[in-house]
């Protein structure tokens, strides 16, 4: 648009003292009534800026100057609309800013994830960073989803990073080494393109520490906490900023060789003291562990460092040398993002494109964290990580929840800063459409109560295994002994249906048989013969325990970990022959 264009060029920019010039306002004016001949005469201040500030990103500084400059064009806009016609709009148009009326293409609307900005195709680099303190959760599923469907789509790579700098806070899990990168297989179908584990990777955090006390731009912080803490909040510089290069790699040096303990020294990068946000005040980059009584749980390590980076400058190094394109993860992190650019500008590089995602919280879970969920279970309330109970992928999985649903769950919700609050029986949903065409048809019997039947019936009967595919076969029930076992609370119930057999009366111990064919509107219960049925258990995971029902369960064969629908009641997962666990209703 050359209205655009034109405010391209005309604008003066200096941050402290811009103001538009005639020509700029000209631009802002012939936006506004292009959005009123759009919106017949309800031209919107929002969609005017979102059309400017979507091709003038360096504008936004400037949004306090600019709004209400366009919302007086707007207001205008829409008056003379209103006085003297849309056809006066578009005669003004024609004169002043002709290819303001050509029409722009409508954009086809986007299924799934937003579209990933500046991707070229095959360029693409993304990463997913847990730290191995435990399994994946299903918080985690989201990191893995997102980033896995955008490399997909682009033809790029995911990077599993392990970022396990941590040996004292949120020590890491030796098993989880193996079994995170074998989770992210089964959610996403494809193995990480790459795994890279931030302790084998020291010497490289060393190198580039090195390099920016060298090059000025960090130094070792001699301080307490607690009197950085006033430095940070007076805005006023540590002594130790005033180190010249050689004390800083002096100082370095000890903080490397043992003569400092943990608390003595921090690694800090310079920002500036006096910037808006505290976080971003000289924060710190790398600090003393003590590995000697904290050793890291990975024996090829142990206490081979004593200096270890901090997440933010551990993660900024890492994402440059591994070429992350693309970072998307939580808006608690947009200070991790202001603080890595900071470093990325210290060291000439240009930082990836980033996205966020806002908080999720599913009602039934409350709060759940890896850590407290690594406690408990050392504490033995629960089984382990798969106990049907927790929020884990391994429990999920053993719960009978599919890769398809959670990738389906996660993209759904996409790539918003809102914080959403959503229940369970979404995933559920999203499980159930994954589930459903493949689940055979199973009947157990809660509570159960034998029934004799009486009257003339046949000696077996065949259901489908699947009512919508006739074609997977029958389900066959024996009838020899005129047995059969409904629900205790079914037998109160004076004429009721033997699903997919007959109709029954005066159920009391025994039962007349009647029609085959539906006749009425009597209730359906499910049933299982005498002879084609066993002592079965439905385990079922409640908040503190997992409950134990015992039954009537029909014989199979399904091997373990089928997925079954029990007639009624809701989808369960094969245990073994006489066992399932409850999934969902």
């Amino acid at each position: 648009m050359r209205a655009i264009d034109e405010a391209n060029t005309l604008g003066r920019m200096s941050h402290m003292t811009w103001e538009p010039d005639e020509e700029t306002l000209t631009a802002f004016r012939h936006l506004a009534i292009q959005n009123a001949i759009e919106y017949e005469g309800k031209a919107a201040v929002g969609s005017v800026i979102g059309r400017l500030m979507a091709n003038r990103s360096d504008l936004r500084p400037h949004g306090k100057i600019i709004s209400p400059l366009i919302a007086k064009a707007v207001h205008e806009a829409n008056a003379m609309a209103s006085d003297l016609g849309i056809d006066a709009l578009k005669t003004l148009l024609e004169n002043e800013a002709p290819q303001l009326l050509e029409k722009r293409e409508k954009k086809e609307r986007r299924e799934g994830l937003p579209l990933l900005k500046k991707a070229v195709k095959g360029k693409v680099v993304l990463r997913f960073a847990p730290n191995p303190n435990g399994p994946l959760s299903f918080g985690h599923a989201r990191g893995i989803v997102i980033n896995g469907s955008y490399a997909k789509e682009w033809d790029g790579e995911l990077i599993l990073r392990f970022d396990d700098t941590d040996t004292v806070v949120k020590p890491p899990l030796p098993s989880a080494y193996e079994q995170i990168p074998d989770e992210a297989e089964w959610l996403l179908g494809f193995k990480p393109h790459r795994i890279v584990i931030a302790s084998d990777r020291i010497p490289h955090y060393y190198e580039y520490a090195e390099q920016m006390l060298s090059r000025d731009f960090g130094y070792v912080c001699q301080c307490s906490g607690e009197e950085f803490k006033e430095f940070r909040i007076s805005k006023t510089n540590c002594p130790c900023r005033t180190n010249d290069v050689d004390k800083n790699l002096q100082l370095w040096g000890q903080m490397l060789d043992g003569t400092f303990v943990p608390g003595d020294a921090v690694v800090r990068v310079k920002t500036s003291m006096d910037l808006k946000n505290p976080a971003l005040r000289d924060w710190p980059a790398l600090r003393i562990q003590n590995t000697a009584e904290h050793p890291h749980p990975r024996k090829e390590i142990g206490s081979l460092y004593r200096v270890w980076p901090l997440l933010d400058f551990q993660s900024a190094v890492e994402d440059h040398l591994q070429g992350v394109t693309h970072i998307i993860r939580g808006k608690d992190l947009m200070d991790s993002t202001r603080k890595q650019t900071l470093l990325y500008q210290h060291f000439g590089w240009s930082y990836p494109e980033t996205m966020y995602w806002g908080r999720v919280k599913v009602h039934e879970w409350g709060g759940f964290s890896t850590s407290q969920m690594r406690r408990d279970i050392e504490a033995g309330m629960f089984s382990g990580w798969d106990d049907p109970r927790l929020p884990t992928l391994s429990a999920l999985r053993n719960r009978g929840i599919t890769n398809r649903a959670l990738r389906s769950f996660w993209e759904e919700l996409g790539v918003t800063q809102k914080d959403i609050s959503v229940p369970l029986s979404t995933l559920y949903s999203h499980n159930t459409k994954s589930i459903d065409d493949g689940a055979p048809r199973i009947s157990f019997v809660r509570n159960p109560y034998r029934v004799k039947l009486i009257g003339t019936h046949q000696d077996s009967i065949a259901v489908d295994v699947h009512p919508n595919h006739p074609e997977r076969g029958k389900r066959n029930f024996s009838l020899l002994t005129s047995s059969v076992w409904i629900e205790e609370e079914d037998s109160k119930i004076p004429e009721l249906r033997l699903k997919g057999f007959c109709d029954v009366n005066n159920v009391d111990g025994s039962a007349h048989v009647g029609s085959t064919e539906r006749s009425d509107r009597r209730p359906i219960v499910h049933w299982v013969s005498n002879e084609n049925s066993i002592d079965g258990v439905l385990l079922v995971p409640n908040e503190e325990t997992i409950e134990s029902i015992h039954g009537k369960l029909e014989t199979h064969q399904y091997p373990i970990g089928t997925m079954v629908q029990i007639e009624r009641i809701g989808y369960a997962r094969v245990v073994d022959s006489s066992t399932l666990m409850f999934t969902h209703s």
